[in-house]
């Protein structure tokens, strides 16, 4: 399946029903007055998140979506028919901004909803107007256009912890180690193109979930190479693990390069939990560059491993480590209460009276 993690959509809400302007004529019912039902109301947008969809691709081919209108008010004083709303099903993770790219909300978990729209309020029939004064009143309202507008969709990943590092690091290899993923593994630089999730089990109660995210390299928050396309999934980790191969001549310096550039994307997403890990060193003959690794950068925040995917040297003290760290952090998910242009806020769903 094609991984789709943007999306650009034109959506409306339903317009509401007129109002009738209608009186009662019977044969045994002398002054039967006026009986003009009022219109329906129009159905709202509404996105929702649904934790088995995984991308956006839907909306990749579909760009137009419309609530139901309500229906016209009738004689005997019927209401039309409520308008259908409309529900946007959407992975978990998504953010919902406008067409400008303001944050309107943050679907964190699954089944959130948000109103993005509100339906246009059905018109009053002319029963709504008479009083002893105006007994015959021959006019009712028409109902109220629709909303439109142009929503941004961006999907960010939901893990717990971000594999990062420069292309070709052993990123894939590591998270095929680690748990059931499949990631496509090759000797050439981007062989990831999209972000890879996999589940760890540490035991049988306990499990986090990993992403592998595409290389990152210089000016990749400025949009080089696919730049901010892969640096947003890392912002919702609670710890990254930053892996620099042992091969590499400057250790410091490969990791000062990506860790540059999520400070240029987002300064907070540094200070998190973050586990420098020397990986490959199978490779190595001089174990005194391995040692000085290790002997290096050390912080509350960041700690050093050595490991190697290909013979598993290291690999269980590094998972065990990761789930001590997630055990202190919290996620790093938008979670504020957010007003709906439908008059819900974040996380809610809110029902006006509808006639």
């Amino acid at each position: 399946m094609k991984f789709i993690d943007e999306a650009r959509i034109v959506a409306h809400s339903g317009s509401g029903g007129n109002g009738s302007a209608s009186f009662r004529r019977e044969k045994y019912v002398p002054k039967g007055g006026p009986d003009g039902g009022n219109g329906g109301r129009g159905g709202d947008v509404i996105f929702r998140a649904d934790a088995s969809l995984k991308t956006l691709l839907d909306y990749h081919y579909r760009r137009q979506y419309k609530a139901g209108n309500g229906g016209h008010g009738e004689g005997g004083k019927r209401s039309g028919k409520t308008g259908a709303d409309i529900v946007l099903k959407v992975p978990v993770g998504t953010e919902v901004k406008d067409g400008e790219g303001n944050l309107l909300c943050d679907l964190a978990s699954g089944g959130m909803e948000f109103a993005a729209l509100k339906g246009g309020r059905g018109g009053r029939g002319n029963a709504c107007f008479a009083t002893p004064w105006r007994q015959a009143p021959d006019y009712a309202e028409e109902g109220k256009k629709g909303e439109e507008a142009e929503f941004v969709l961006n999907l960010k990943l939901l893990a717990d912890v971000g594999i990062i590092g420069l292309p070709n690091a052993g990123k894939s290899t590591l998270i095929n180690r680690i748990s059931a993923c499949r990631a496509k593994v090759a000797d050439y630089p981007f062989t990831t193109l999209t972000p890879n999730l996999g589940v760890v089990k540490v035991s049988d109660d306990e499990t986090f979930v990993v992403a592998d995210c595409p290389g990152i390299i210089k000016d990749a928050h400025r949009g080089i190479g696919l730049g901010v396309k892969f640096l947003k999934h890392i912002e919702r980790t609670r710890v990254i693990v930053h892996l620099v191969d042992a091969s590499t001549e400057d250790y410091d310096a490969a990791l000062g390069t990506v860790e540059e550039e999520l400070r240029g994307y987002n300064p907070e997403v540094i200070e998190r939990p973050t586990i420098q890990c020397l990986c490959k060193i199978d490779l190595v003959q001089d174990r005194t560059r391995i040692e000085n690794f290790l002997a290096g950068k050390k912080d509350k925040r960041v700690t050093r491993h050595a490991i190697s995917s290909l013979t598993g040297a290291g690999i269980e003290e590094l998972v065990y480590k990761i789930a001590e760290l997630l055990k202190l952090t919290q996620p790093h998910f938008q979670n504020h209460r957010t007003e709906s242009r439908a008059g819900g806020v974040f996380g809610e769903r809110i029902d006006d009276e509808r006639h």
